[in-house]
Parts: C-alpha cells; structure tokens; sequence
C-alpha cells in the first residue's frame, strides 16, 4: 500500500517508478478504495470537482484499410457498421451547434481512414472556421490519421486546438493490435501537431490482450510524449473484429487503470472513453472521482448511455459542467484535496 499518502508527494513533483506503477494495476481489490482517495486527491488538486464534456462526430465511417483488431470500421472486420463518405461542411457546424448547446467543452471530428486527402482536410477546415467564428468557446479535436504537415499547417490556421491520434497499446504490444502502420508512425504524427501548436491528444485501449506491464508502458509513453488529454478506452468488444472474444476487465481492475494515468500524469485530463458503460458499469461514478472527462452521447460505432444519465452522474457526485477546461491553469492550488467518501 505505497501509495496512501503518494498523492501529496506527487503534488509535489515526485515521478513514480514503473515498479510503483505496476503495484497499482496489481493492487488487491480490497485496497481500491484508498487508492482512488489518492487519485482524486490528485484530480482535485488541479481540476476541483470540475468535468469536461466531450462529444464525437464519425464524419467518415467505414471504409478503413487498416487492420486495427479492436475496429468494426476495419477492412478485416466482418461487421455491420454504416459505411459512408466524409459528410458536408453543414453537417460538420450542425454537430458544433448541438455541442454548444449541450455544454459541451470539447468537439471531436472523427474519421475512418489511414490519412486524410487535401479534400477532406479543406472540407473540415472550411467548417472550423466557420465553428469557431460562431462558437469560440468550443475546443476542436480533429481525429483524421496520418497528416501530412502541410495538412497540420491548415487545419491549426482554420482553428483546430487539438489533434487526437492514440497510442492504443504498448509499443510491445503494437504489433498485435493492427500491423498496417507503426507505432512509430503515430509518435511522429504527435510531434508534428506539437511543433505547429495544436495540442495532442492521445491515449490507449484497455482489454486487448495487454499485459499489466504493456498498461503501465503506455501511461508513461504518454507521460513522455506529453499528451495534454489522455482518452482511456476499454474495450467494448465487438462481434466481427479481431478481439471479438476478449473479456478480461472487471470494474475495479478499470478503476486500478484509471488510477495509473492520474498518478502517472497528474497535471493531464484524463477521460473515461469508450467501452466505460460496459466495464465500468455500476462504478462509472468512481471513475469521475479519477478522471476529469468523458464523452457524452454515442461513440464511433458502439453506444453510449443516454446523455441525461451522465448529467445525473455528474450533478449526484456534487460535481460542475465545465465547458471551456482546455485553457486551464493547472498551476492553481485547490485548498480542499481530500475525497469526500
């Protein structure tokens, strides 16, 4: 139980060391509690008892020539999954002014692909800007592929703040994950929107087949690639795909996860993202106590819970909305850091 008290520490600029990390994943269940007492000591330090809302739009489904075990848009994959085009520059701000509405801090222009044409990044260019004259205060995410730096050029100048590319996996791991592009690949698309000023976004998929060791490598890959939001997926699987069968979490072993991230990367958002309804289950509230983000609505091709049920989360916790989080001053010290459980 190294970790009662770890929170102050970290606090504090104290990094901790793998064989640390790795005794939270494999913490007995009995000790979970404690542990999510220092997490959310952690979350309240820099983030109060604020959560940021995110929402997705899958402008381009379907379609992909990857082979990502985990994707139902996969061109390995026997699925069902709607297949469509990049939809119109309408559709595109229609989605924003939903997101406004609804509190939302974040949106997220997601498509299928391995990389995005010039086309399409005009297209997504065109609409931001006219997002952004309407709704300044709504963050971008755009979540493409593979862009080129003249493409990262355009979409920083349309107004684009944050680029989504995840990591998934371990590099170990990679390989068994998807083998029609590098994890190298992926780090070398975050330092490109790095060194043109769009903050990264990057995180991984739980529940693949990992091992503890591979989800402590991620969080602290991520810890050196400096990803400002981290989105921790756990998979919801999906008939068809690679990873169809796989079922290895349970909800405490996601909070235990979710625990790793914030202590591993305290100053960073952390989000509950897919797959939270159906691992999480019952403890999604426990997971809020960690984590400082989640989406709301549906993800790219599997369903969320009904957005009024993560509000009711959100208000029975005593926590806030907070629409416009990306600019936050994680600098500020919050008086009150203890869990109220």
């Amino acid at each position: 139980m190294f970790w009662q008290q770890i929170s102050e520490k970290i606090i504090n600029g104290y990094v901790l060391t793998k064989e640390e990390a790795l005794s939270i994943v494999k913490a007995p269940d009995k000790e979970v509690i404690s542990l999510v007492n220092e997490a959310y000591r952690i979350r309240h330090y820099y983030y109060g008892n604020k959560v940021k809302l995110n929402m997705i739009l899958n402008a381009k489904s379907g379609l992909c020539p990857e082979d990502c075990g985990y994707c139902a848009q996969s061109f390995k994959a026997e699925t069902n999954c709607d297949t469509y085009a990049l939809v119109d520059e309408g559709t595109i701000i229609e989605g924003a002014k939903t997101a406004a509405a609804g509190q939302i801090g974040t949106y997220c222009i997601v498509m299928s692909g391995r990389r995005p044409t010039n086309r399409e990044v005009d297209r997504i260019s065109g609409a931001v800007e006219e997002i952004k004259r309407d709704h300044p205060q709504l963050k971008i995410c755009a979540c493409l592929g593979l862009a080129t730096e003249e493409q990262t050029v355009k979409l920083k100048e349309s107004g684009v703040d944050r680029y989504n590319h995840n990591l998934n996996t371990s590099q170990r791991y990679h390989s068994e994950v998807v083998t029609t592009h590098t994890y190298q690949q992926r780090i070398e698309t975050l330092d490109t929107m790095k060194k043109h000023g769009i903050s990264p976004c990057s995180g991984v998929i739980c529940g693949m087949g990992e091992s503890d060791e591979d989800i402590v490598d991620m969080a602290f890959a991520l810890r050196e690639i400096g990803a400002d939001s981290i989105p921790v997926n756990f998979l919801h699987a999906i008939e068809g795909t690679k990873f169809a069968n796989k079922d290895e979490l349970t909800p405490m072993k996601c909070l235990k996860i979710l625990a790793l991230f914030r202590l591993v990367n305290p100053t960073k958002e952390i989000r509950i993202s897919g797959g939270r309804e159906v691992n999480l289950r019952s403890l999604q509230s426990m997971g809020l106590m960690i984590a400082n983000s989640i989406f709301v609505g549906d993800y790219l091709t599997t369903k969320g819970q009904p957005n009024e049920a993560d509000y009711d989360m959100i208000r029975d916790l005593g926590f806030e909305i907070e629409e416009n989080a990306f600019e936050r001053d994680t600098s500020v010290v919050e008086a009150d850091v203890t869990c109220g459980t």
